[in-house]
């Protein structure tokens, strides 16, 4: 059994999809990132950056001995369950396949998902009077990389040719171009990509996942310092052993 700790975001999606994805057998545990539940004590000893998606399995197989092993980040969550089912993900013993694999998370990790967290922040939650700036400084560089994966997919249905962890980790980023304010319409192959995996059933399910928690703008800068006004202080345990 797999413990997924989890909120319907695009980050949250990548590792509903690949468990969907397996058929691995999990159980979903909401997050709450407005009330703070990623600053519990129980949690940040799973995922010390205090973010989900983070997994906690209970039978990890030869090798890992007899603890159960804590997995956050997303794209180490994804790998780790790659490596585990044997599925979704080039071997080892592919050493140009896993070379294109690794590029490919890094990208998603350091580009894609940064650039379109930054953009839904401006888009959605900063204050009215401060968002145009940031609002177009990220929308260019959203922008630039749907101009980067367009450029990949050229003569690939998927990123790496066969579906991948590297198709999951980019997709939901992509899934949310136009509430991000961004269009698709320069980038027909990357439409053409984000159509294929928007209509797998698992994908479905897993974007289907408390679809009534997302955010929506419920809770936004002026209204939610929890989520938005973060600092070391954080992290910080208060007098009841909470953390601040």
């Amino acid at each position: 059994m797999i413990d997924l700790y989890y909120a319907p975001t695009p980050n949250g999606w990548k590792a509903a999809i690949m468990l969907e994805e397996t058929g691995l057998e999990y159980r979903l545990i909401l997050m709450r990132l407005g009330e703070g539940d990623q600053f519990a004590p129980g949690f940040l000893n799973i995922s010390p950056n205090a973010k989900m998606p983070a997994i906690v399995d209970h039978a990890p197989g030869e090798g890992w001995g007899a603890d159960p092993v804590t997995v956050f980040e997303s794209g180490a969550i994804l790998i780790y369950l790659a490596d585990k089912t044997g599925r979704f993900a080039p071997t080892e013993t592919d050493l140009r396949g896993r070379k294109a694999l690794m590029e490919w998370l890094f990208w998603q990790v350091g580009n894609q998902g940064p650039m379109g967290g930054q953009l839904s922040h401006f888009r959605n939650y900063a204050p009215e009077n401060e968002r145009a700036y940031g609002f177009k400084r990220y929308l260019g560089e959203y922008d630039r990389n749907l101009g980067v994966l367009e450029a990949r997919l050229e003569g690939r249905d998927y990123i790496l040719g066969d579906y991948s962890i590297a198709d999951m980790m980019a997709f939901p980023w992509a899934f949310i171009a136009k509430p991000l304010g961004a269009s698709l319409n320069d980038f027909p192959k990357v439409s053409d990509w984000r159509a294929r995996i928007k209509a797998r059933p698992a994908v479905q399910r897993a974007i289907d996942l408390y679809k009534s928690e997302q955010n929506g703008g419920r809770h936004r800068v002026d209204n939610n310092d929890i989520l938005f006004s973060q600092s070391s202080a954080s992290f910080k345990p208060k007098p009841d052993g909470g953390s601040a």
